[in-house]
């Protein structure tokens, strides 16, 4: 069984070396060479490259891929898949917030699903520190009147940055998607739903880790426009 993970990198060069050791280093020592770690380098400023090309020299596994063109966390993802030679193919966040041994468990936890996702807001789930009200609000509200109400997921946690899904099922899903913003997850996730495969939910162990450089309320307004997007094309 040979695993990708995928990691999407914008500006991460403080953030990105300690994920980068954590999960080149335990997942060398669990899958050996049947494990890549694509990480995709999207339109960085800073020296994010450089950080992955250095590790690159300590850990075989991982593998760089540049795009200077700004395509977004979920069209960063989507290059990082269509390049992945794994059974198991996930995403991660850069940040690390996930920790690799939470990761490990998904893929021991996948079963027979088509994909299996993290959730912070599920009975198991631990959270540290616990996240502003604000932010609190706004995933639920993502999550009940959006993710639920408009789309008919029935998950808790769309946006958590850690999912895998099995190899089979993405080569169907990959082709139909059309999202390439903060809704991508909701866009694949519902792709999933659609060919009647399993969504899994795991409660995860998630570890806020500052230094991000995106606005909250930009990035509120972006997801709004970036779901508006997803239901548009799901109605075609």
């Amino acid at each position: 069984m040979k695993l990708s993970i995928i990691i999407p990198a914008y500006n991460e060069e403080l953030r990105l070396p300690v994920t980068l050791e954590d999960y080149a280093g335990f997942f060398a020592g669990k899958f050996g060479d049947d494990m890549e770690l694509i990480v995709v380098v999207n339109h960085c400023s800073d020296d994010t490259e450089g950080i992955v090309r250095k590790a690159d020299e300590i850990y075989p596994q991982i593998c760089v891929v540049v795009e200077t063109a700004r395509i977004g966390k979920g069209g960063a993802v989507e290059l990082g898949m269509r390049q992945a030679k794994g059974d198991l193919v996930g995403f991660v966040d850069a940040d690390g917030s996930t920790p690799p041994e939470m990761f490990f468990k998904l893929s021991e936890n996948i079963g027979d699903s088509g994909c299996i996702i993290g959730s912070r807001w599920i009975e198991g789930a631990v959270v540290s520190p616990k996240q502003s009200w604000m932010r609190r609000l706004a995933s639920r509200i993502l999550n009940k009147v959006f993710v639920h109400g408009m789309f008919g997921l029935n998950v808790h946690d769309s946006q958590c940055g850690a999912k895998l899904f099995r190899r089979d099922v993405l080569e169907k899903v990959l082709p139909e998607l059309t999202e390439p913003g903060w809704a991508f997850d909701i866009d694949l996730l519902c792709r999933v739903k659609r060919l009647d495969y399993g969504i899994r939910e795991f409660p995860i162990e998630w570890h806020h880790v500052p230094g991000n450089p995106i606005n909250f309320m930009l990035m509120s307004l972006q997801m709004l426009a970036s779901v508006w997007r997803v239901k548009k094309a799901l109605s075609c």
